[in-house]
């Protein structure tokens, strides 16, 4: 994700759609402040979903240690390639 910044109502709404080509374009995340308060978000919709999808998986139960164990097997050097994962699953050879 890009950077953060803060951009008051008023401004906001004058310049909105360019507020959300920007936020599509960069990545960053703006906060609309009303009377010098957070009020909104404004973020692009393949950022929310990405958010969305982290939150989702670190809810899992486990899912942290599953991780760590991966991250481990994978630095020890046991790994499985493409060819042996599609045999395992039944799928076609490439």
């Amino acid at each position: 994700m890009g950077r953060m910044r803060s951009i008051p109502l008023g401004e906001a709404k004058d310049k909105l759609s360019a507020l959300v080509d920007d936020a599509e374009a960069t990545h960053d995340i703006i906060t609309i402040t009303k009377h010098g308060r957070p009020a909104a978000v404004l973020m692009s919709a393949d950022d929310l979903e990405s958010l969305q999808e982290t939150v989702y998986w670190l809810s899992q139960p486990g899912i942290r240690d599953t991780i760590v164990a991966a991250e481990r097997e994978y630095a020890e050097g046991s790994t499985v390639d493409g060819d042996a994962l599609r045999d395992e699953f039944g799928l076609p050879p490439r």
